[in-house]
């Protein structure tokens, strides 16, 4: 049975600090009515890249979520109309408590932190992003990996009403993504609910999603409602669709390119059109945490 949860949302964090559920869960429609001192408390992060991160405007108006639309101003324009709570979370498959979780009993217990992480899109764009989350590891732990789990499968929410874009057939939805299981229990790997110490912002996945910094941002799925853990690889949206170009994996490497422009170097968001260009890093500059998962793959096989 799934576990019970007499948690208010004022418990996840100091109550000096707490923002109250709906404001947390409302998204960017509402974070210019928030009070400067309604932040999300987090502790900074040992993982946290020391580069400067882009400012919230960069983050908030330069998006894929596909989900409304295809353009990267879309989800700013559109993503007001997403209703975030309620909100639930199915945790299914190789778990030892399957069950429907509200976001109160996701978040119970877990320590939130501040992880400014480098966010690398496939289009050869980069984004600095400071973060606030949990590790995945910590919900997973809680709901109990069965022996036979190899991989976690994410899949976003499915609402066409509100997701204007997917009643388009240009894309199956929902959209699904997975990780191997060592990956997701990697510390870095986080479920996160906000940035900049405020509630995530509609158009970047409100108002919870993954984020896997070392792999390009198509695998950090956003608007998360189910996780399974399954035994055999599942399917993937993108690798489905167009497997020569979105590689299971996803990892950033520099020396595979996509079929259509080189990966050897990025731009970050905000630059400019003609800004400056700086070197792709492998795994996106977080390969002495994570290289050792790949030990004896060969990657531009495993891309």
């Amino acid at each position: 049975m799934p576990w019970k949860s007499d948690l208010r949302w004022s418990d996840v964090t100091p109550r000096t600090d707490w923002l109250n559920r709906r404001q947390l869960i409302a998204g960017a429609a509402g974070l210019a009515a928030f009070p400067a001192a309604a932040r999300i408390a987090a502790a900074p992060s040992l993982y946290s890249s020391a580069e400067a991160p882009n400012s919230l405007e960069d983050i908030t108006s330069f998006n894929n979520f596909y989900e409304f639309g295809f353009d990267k101003g879309d989800p700013a324009a559109y993503a007001s109309a997403l209703t975030t709570d309620p909100w639930a979370i199915t945790i299914d498959g190789l778990v030892d408590r399957p069950g429907s979780y509200d976001l109160a009993d996701v978040l119970k217990g877990q320590p939130l932190e501040e992880r400014i992480y480098r966010l690398r899109c496939v289009e050869t764009w980069s984004l600095v992003v400071p973060w606030i989350g949990f590790e995945l590891a910590g919900l997973l732990n809680r709901v109990g990996v069965q022996p036979a789990a190899r991989y976690v499968s994410f899949e976003t929410l499915h609402r066409p009403e509100e997701m204007w874009n997917q009643q388009s057939p240009l894309m199956p939805w929902p959209l699904r993504e997975a990780l191997r299981l060592d990956e997701a229990m990697h510390p870095l790997t986080i479920l996160a609910t906000g940035l900049y110490g405020e509630a995530m912002p509609k158009q970047n996945g409100a108002p919870i999603r993954v984020v896997v910094p070392w792999k390009y941002g198509f695998k950090s799925l956003k608007s998360i409602t189910r996780i399974s853990l399954v035994a055999d690889r599942p399917g993937t949206t993108w690798n489905e669709l167009q497997p020569e170009e979105y590689g299971f994996y996803a990892n950033v490497n520099p020396q595979v390119d996509h079929p259509r422009w080189s990966q050897s170097s990025e731009r970050r968001v905000g630059s400019g059109l003609f800004g400056g260009r700086e070197d792709t890093r492998m795994f996106n500059g977080y390969a002495e945490h994570v290289a050792g998962l790949y030990a004896g793959q060969d990657l531009a096989a495993d891309y």
